[in-house]
Protein backbone atom coordinates (compact mmCIF):
# COMPACT_ATOMS: atom_id res chain seq x y z
CA UNK A 1 0.00 0.00 0.00
CA UNK A 2 1.46 3.24 -1.26
CA UNK A 3 1.34 6.31 1.84
CA UNK A 4 -1.52 9.30 -0.21
CA UNK A 5 0.70 12.14 -1.91
CA UNK A 6 1.07 15.06 0.90
CA UNK A 7 2.37 18.80 0.03
CA UNK A 8 4.78 21.24 1.73
CA UNK A 9 5.75 24.63 0.70
CA UNK A 10 9.28 25.54 0.84
CA UNK A 11 11.09 29.01 0.46
CA UNK A 12 14.27 29.69 -0.23
CA UNK A 13 15.39 33.42 -0.75
CA UNK A 14 15.84 33.95 -4.60
CA UNK A 15 19.36 35.76 -4.16
CA UNK A 16 20.53 32.20 -3.10
CA UNK A 17 18.44 30.03 -4.59
CA UNK A 18 15.63 30.57 -6.85
CA UNK A 19 13.07 28.77 -9.32
CA UNK A 20 14.87 29.69 -12.07
CA UNK A 21 18.31 28.24 -10.58
CA UNK A 22 15.96 25.21 -9.78
CA UNK A 23 14.59 24.73 -13.40
CA UNK A 24 18.27 25.07 -14.76
CA UNK A 25 19.56 22.38 -12.84
CA UNK A 26 16.53 19.80 -12.92
CA UNK A 27 17.12 18.46 -9.19
CA UNK A 28 18.87 20.38 -6.31
CA UNK A 29 19.60 18.67 -2.44
CA UNK A 30 17.43 21.13 0.53
CA UNK A 31 20.41 21.91 2.17
CA UNK A 32 21.25 24.30 5.03
CA UNK A 33 17.52 23.82 6.87
CA UNK A 34 18.92 24.32 10.92
CA UNK A 35 15.56 24.39 12.48
CA UNK A 36 14.40 21.05 13.98
CA UNK A 37 10.61 21.73 13.16
CA UNK A 38 11.39 22.01 9.55
CA UNK A 39 14.05 18.93 9.75
CA UNK A 40 11.26 16.69 11.19
CA UNK A 41 8.95 17.99 8.46
CA UNK A 42 11.76 17.22 5.41
CA UNK A 43 12.44 13.64 7.37
CA UNK A 44 8.60 12.92 6.91
CA UNK A 45 8.43 13.46 3.51
CA UNK A 46 7.85 10.72 0.64
CA UNK A 47 9.33 10.75 -3.29
CA UNK A 48 6.30 12.14 -5.24
CA UNK A 49 5.30 14.56 -2.94
CA UNK A 50 4.03 18.33 -3.80
CA UNK A 51 6.35 21.33 -3.02
CA UNK A 52 4.89 24.50 -4.00
CA UNK A 53 8.28 26.95 -4.09
CA UNK A 54 7.96 29.93 -2.37
CA UNK A 55 10.11 33.25 -3.16
CA UNK A 56 10.78 34.73 0.48
CA UNK A 57 12.54 37.60 1.87
CA UNK A 58 12.88 39.62 -1.32
CA UNK A 59 10.57 42.68 -3.03
CA UNK A 60 7.79 39.99 -4.25
CA UNK A 61 7.43 37.38 -1.62
CA UNK A 62 5.25 35.10 -2.73
CA UNK A 63 4.76 30.98 -4.41
CA UNK A 64 6.30 30.87 -7.72
CA UNK A 65 6.19 27.14 -8.91
CA UNK A 66 5.90 24.11 -8.08
CA UNK A 67 8.28 20.71 -7.40
CA UNK A 68 8.04 17.78 -5.94
CA UNK A 69 10.32 15.50 -3.42
CA UNK A 70 12.59 13.76 -5.54
CA UNK A 71 14.35 11.34 -2.45
CA UNK A 72 13.85 10.29 1.06
CA UNK A 73 15.57 12.35 3.86
CA UNK A 74 19.24 11.92 4.01
CA UNK A 75 21.99 13.35 5.75
CA UNK A 76 23.17 17.35 4.89
CA UNK A 77 26.54 17.03 3.91
CA UNK A 78 27.02 20.74 4.94
CA UNK A 79 26.74 20.00 8.51
CA UNK A 80 30.31 17.85 8.75
CA UNK A 81 31.79 20.74 6.15
CA UNK A 82 34.05 23.00 8.52
CA UNK A 83 33.96 25.93 6.01
CA UNK A 84 30.57 25.82 5.13
CA UNK A 85 27.73 28.43 6.64
CA UNK A 86 25.86 25.30 7.88
CA UNK A 87 28.54 23.80 9.81
CA UNK A 88 27.59 22.21 13.22
CA UNK A 89 30.38 21.51 15.33
CA UNK A 90 27.80 19.21 17.58
CA UNK A 91 26.90 16.68 14.29
CA UNK A 92 28.68 13.70 13.73
CA UNK A 93 28.47 10.98 10.80
CA UNK A 94 27.02 8.11 13.36
CA UNK A 95 24.16 10.72 14.51
CA UNK A 96 24.01 13.89 12.25
CA UNK A 97 21.76 16.37 13.26
CA UNK A 98 20.46 17.38 9.99
CA UNK A 99 18.79 16.17 7.38
CA UNK A 100 17.76 17.43 3.72
CA UNK A 101 15.35 16.53 0.63
CA UNK A 102 15.84 16.21 -2.95
CA UNK A 103 13.71 18.43 -5.09
CA UNK A 104 13.13 18.59 -8.26
CA UNK A 105 11.59 21.14 -10.76
CA UNK A 106 8.45 21.19 -12.05
CA UNK A 107 6.92 24.33 -13.35
CA UNK A 108 7.15 28.30 -12.30
CA UNK A 109 3.92 29.68 -12.21
CA UNK A 110 2.20 32.03 -15.06
CA UNK A 111 2.82 34.91 -11.68
CA UNK A 112 3.47 34.92 -8.53
CA UNK A 113 0.66 34.28 -5.58
CA UNK A 114 2.04 37.25 -3.10
CA UNK A 115 1.85 36.87 0.41
CA UNK A 116 -0.69 39.79 -0.05
CA UNK A 117 -2.56 37.85 -1.88
CA UNK A 118 -2.36 34.48 0.14
CA UNK A 119 -3.25 36.47 3.14
CA UNK A 120 -6.64 37.26 1.78
CA UNK A 121 -7.44 34.19 1.65
CA UNK A 122 -6.62 33.57 5.63
CA UNK A 123 -9.83 32.12 6.18
CA UNK A 124 -10.07 29.62 3.58
CA UNK A 125 -7.10 28.56 3.98
CA UNK A 126 -7.62 27.95 7.43
CA UNK A 127 -6.14 29.02 11.14
CA UNK A 128 -3.67 25.90 10.77
CA UNK A 129 -2.11 27.51 8.10
CA UNK A 130 1.60 28.31 9.29
CA UNK A 131 2.81 30.95 6.27
CA UNK A 132 0.02 33.86 7.50
CA UNK A 133 0.35 32.81 11.22
CA UNK A 134 1.70 35.60 12.76
CA UNK A 135 5.75 34.92 14.21
CA UNK A 136 6.34 32.09 11.74
CA UNK A 137 9.42 31.76 10.47
CA UNK A 138 9.67 28.09 9.34
CA UNK A 139 11.15 27.47 6.04
CA UNK A 140 9.21 24.09 5.18
CA UNK A 141 6.21 23.76 6.12
CA UNK A 142 3.11 21.46 5.53
CA UNK A 143 0.54 22.11 3.27
CA UNK A 144 -3.33 20.30 2.96
CA UNK A 145 -4.41 19.23 -0.47
CA UNK A 146 -7.58 21.60 0.15
CA UNK A 147 -4.64 24.48 0.92
CA UNK A 148 -2.63 23.59 -2.36
CA UNK A 149 -5.74 23.42 -4.38
CA UNK A 150 -7.02 26.59 -3.39
CA UNK A 151 -2.99 28.61 -3.73
CA UNK A 152 -2.73 27.15 -7.16
CA UNK A 153 -6.59 28.34 -8.18
CA UNK A 154 -4.96 31.90 -7.15
CA UNK A 155 -2.57 31.74 -10.28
Amino acid sequence: MTARKRYWLMKSEPDAFSIDDLEKVGVEPWNGVRNYQARNFMRSMQVGDGVLFYHSNCKEPGVVGTAAVASAAYPDETQFNRKSDYYDPKSTREEPRWSLVDVKFDRKLARTITLEEIKRHTDALGEGFALTQRGSRLSVMPVTAAQWKLLLSLE
